[in-house]
């Protein structure tokens, strides 16, 4: 029977994967408050480039430095190790941004780039590591203001902002830092450096990855004596737009003892992941059957979404599909070993029950559908594309009518007939104008 069995865990084999795109999100669930972020800043400010391992100032006594110690290695959002990525003059940047197809009308600074790796809990609250970028603007200015950005659908670990100086997400980042922002934008777990196996769609797993990697920055940041200021404006595409809301509300829900919520800008989001994961099935998606097979694979891994691969996928691909998806497959990889619909990919059974969904797989969709089902404190600016394929722009109208109902103050701008990848491209220069009127 579809949907009984429990796994225990995930698979520790590295990596994960990129499409640059939507699907799934994570489920709503607070976020442990670490009353021991201040244990990340006590490093001080460090100066030099390439990798160095932070260790806490040595200015106590010979058994509590060793207690100090082994507090360290288990502290949410403490840093393992910080390696410059980029170092870039406002012309660079813009070269870049450029290159990517983003207006780079508003870039003012040169930024520099740091790849940080930092301690934060996994799927059972066990602690892992995860790793982000941290853009910061060539400057001078001491007291930063924060952007938290939120990455879309990744299925190669290679592909994320950290690692891959041409992706989209270094490219915003780049952007945003350009403004005069200190940037972190974590790669979520099992993803960039971070061990095991992207939990695509776990309900805490990207918002504890996210408040850390704000921890892991304000300690990166302080390494030269600067600062950022304590409201986070929240932004993220596709899978990091639901990502964005999720954030938003454990920040203003106080997630962290020092962070605070200070602004949303979601763009093109899967608000309504029930909604998106039938159209798949239904092949009215681009690169349906990929989308559903990656939902799959993952929620049958930590949900146990079938008993045996067949009871799912058609033959011969329930032999191979869960290893495609082991992080250390590209995305056009993974394609070209799929079908193109998921009418050839999966059993009629399997899609009836992704259509219809009941019980455990109901309630696990429902907290996804529900990422926007609050009052935030702050105006919500909603970003979509009616020309985009992958994302429905009804899921931005699914978003709006729930912040409609709880009196949130919200608006949703249209960026034109672009597809998925090209909402992105023609949001980023709109939200850095929001951002400039946030606070």
């Amino acid at each position: 029977m579809i949907f009984t069995r429990i796994r225990r865990g995930w698979s520790a084999a590295p990596g994960v994967l990129v499409l640059g795109c939507a699907a799934a999100v994570l489920a709503t669930g607070t976020v442990a408050t670490t009353t021991a972020s201040a244990m990340s800043e006590s490093l001080g400010p460090r100066t030099g480039t390439g990798t160095t391992n932070a260790t806490p100032t040595p200015t106590r006594t010979a058994a509590t430095a060793g207690l100090d110690a082994v507090e360290q290695r288990s502290v949410s959002g403490s840093i393992v190790s910080v390696t410059l990525v980029a170092d870039l003059d406002a012309k660079g940047v813009a070269d870049r941004l450029e290159k990517a197809g983003i207006d780079a009308a508003q870039v003012r600074y040169g930024v520099r780039a740091h790849r940080v790796v930092y301690r934060t809990r996994g799927l059972r609250g066990e602690p892992t590591t995860a790793s982000q970028l941290v853009a910061v603007p060539k400057n001078g200015k001491r007291a930063l203001q924060t952007v938290s950005w939120l990455h879309g659908t990744t299925v190669y670990r290679g592909d994320v902002a950290s690692v891959n100086e041409q992706s989209t997400d270094r490219a915003a980042a780049l952007l945003f830092a350009s403004t005069g922002r200190a940037v972190s934008a974590p790669d979520y777990l099992g993803l960039g450096e971070g061990p095991g196996v992207h939990p695509y769609g776990h309900p805490r797993a990207t918002v504890t990855a996210s408040v850390d990697a704000l921890r892991a920055a304000r300690a990166t940041v302080r390494r030269e004596q600067r600062v950022l200021d304590r409201n986070v404006l929240v932004s993220g595409f596709s899978q990091g737009g639901p990502a964005t809301m999720m954030v938003g509300r454990a920040l203003q829900r106080g997630a962290d003892p020092y962070f605070r919520l200070g602004a949303l800008a979601p763009i093109a989001g899967p608000f309504d992941l029930s909604g998106f994961e039938a159209a798949a099935a239904d092949d009215e998606v681009v690169r349906s059957s990929l989308y559903l097979a990656y939902f799959a694979t993952a929620w049958d891994r930590m949900y146990g979404l079938y008993d045996t691969p067949g009871q799912a996928f058609r033959a011969p691909y329930d032999k191979t599909v869960d290893s495609l998806f082991d992080g250390d497959h590209r995305a056009s990889e993974i394609a070209a070993a799929l079908p193109a619909t998921s009418k050839e990919l999966f059993t009629p059974e399997f899609l009836d029950t992704v259509r219809s969904p009941r019980g455990k797989l109901r309630r696990q969709l429902e907290a996804l559908d529900t990422t926007c089902d609050w009052r935030p404190e702050v105006p919500v600016h909603l970003y979509h594309a009616k020309g985009d394929k992958d994302v429905a722009f009804e899921n931005a109208r699914h978003c709006e009518r729930q912040l409609t109902a709880n009196g949130a103050a919200h608006r949703l701008t249209d960026v034109g007939d672009v597809d998925h990848n090209g909402t992105v491209r023609k949001a980023l220069p709109l939200v850095i104008r929001q951002f400039d009127t946030a606070l």
